[in-house]
């Protein structure tokens, strides 16, 4: 029954989100299309890499944690990149983002970002079984660690120079350097070959340590390989657009309700669909209606937020 559910499902999503990119591609375009067409091209190939990037990190960050209100970003990767932004502009400047170039930029917060959730997750997930509240309780005080540090140092800094770094606090798919798409590709792709060769894993990791291992899965490795992919797909999509905290808890869980199955094969193409539904579709209605009046960004951790703790009530009602 849940098989004959999830494939109309998937198609209708599937449907939706190419409407949704054809809607974003032609909608409102006024002027020479060998204009619009690559201008519109690279914003739409940014929000699908980041689309595909957050929803498949955090379902299967939710597979090896065996909990559905946990996303990466809450464990304080977002702190930690406004931490890299800010450690940037206090010691060398707001002119080094121009200086060093996008391309150096982007590799270098890849690099920080992966080496630090690498070894925080591998601590707290791949060893013995921990507790969900240490898991949660950790990435709290890292995070509030790095909000500190970086509140400290943008009390020191030049105003204007906070006013060029406070624009790089928030995600933007306005803004997105086009240059960088090919080394997000090259590196979601990369991630994709090796998650590929571990599908089959997925669904016996959700069932817990100690009953993946009785089936035979090399349960520590398996989840060292999944926490590196992890980390590098949240890593490009922050570096790539912004911090972005709850749209991936949103679209996993949402994800989850409209197949009404856990089983990966379908539960990753719902989400990755619609993470492409809400990105095009809601940036073509901020852009063609709403002329630019709010960021999307806001409107998705606004509802993020809310899926959060309808979430955290139901699971303490329970």
């Amino acid at each position: 029954m849940a098989r004959s559910r999830a494939i109309p499902v998937l198609v209708l999503l599937g449907l939706l989100a190419v409407a949704s990119m054809v809607a974003f591609m032609t909608v409102g375009a006024r002027g020479r299309w060998d204009f619009i067409l690559p201008f519109r091209g690279a914003k739409l190939a940014a929000m699908l890499l980041v689309a595909y990037s957050i929803a498949v990190s955090t379902v299967l960050f939710q597979t090896i944690s065996n909990n559905r209100i946990l996303t990466p970003s809450i464990m304080g990767f977002d702190a930690l990149y406004m931490l890299i932004q800010t450690v940037v502009v206090f010691f060398f400047g707001a002119a080094q983002f121009a200086i060093a170039g996008p391309n150096i930029m982007f590799l270098a917060e890849v690099v920080v970002m992966v080496t630090f959730s690498g070894l925080l997750y591998r601590w707290l997930l791949s060893g013995e079984m921990r507790s969900l509240h240490l898991l949660m309780l950790v990435g709290i005080v890292f995070g509030v660690f790095f909000r500190s540090l970086s509140g400290l140092m943008q009390r020191m800094i030049d105003p204007n120079e906070f006013v060029t770094l406070q624009d790089r606090f928030f995600a933007s798919f306005n803004t997105i350097h086009t240059e960088l798409l090919l080394l997000a590709f090259a590196a979601v792709l990369a991630v994709t070959a090796v998650g590929w060769r571990l599908l089959h894993t997925f669904d016996v990791l959700a069932l817990g340590r100690e009953n993946a291992i009785n089936l035979g899965v090399a349960h520590k490795r398996a989840i060292t390989i999944i926490l590196v992919l992890v980390t590098i797909l949240v890593s490009v999509s922050t570096a790539l657009v912004g911090p972005v905290t709850f749209f991936g808890l949103l679209v996993a869980n949402l994800a989850y309700q409209v197949t009404g199955t856990s089983k990966h094969t379908v539960v990753l193409p719902a989400a990755i669909l619609l993470a492409v539904i809400c990105l095009v579709a809601g940036q073509m209605v901020l852009e063609r209606i709403f002329a630019f009046n709010t960021a999307l960004s806001v409107i998705i951790e606004f509802l993020g937020g809310i899926t959060f703790i309808v979430l955290l009530l139901r699971r303490s009602v329970r």
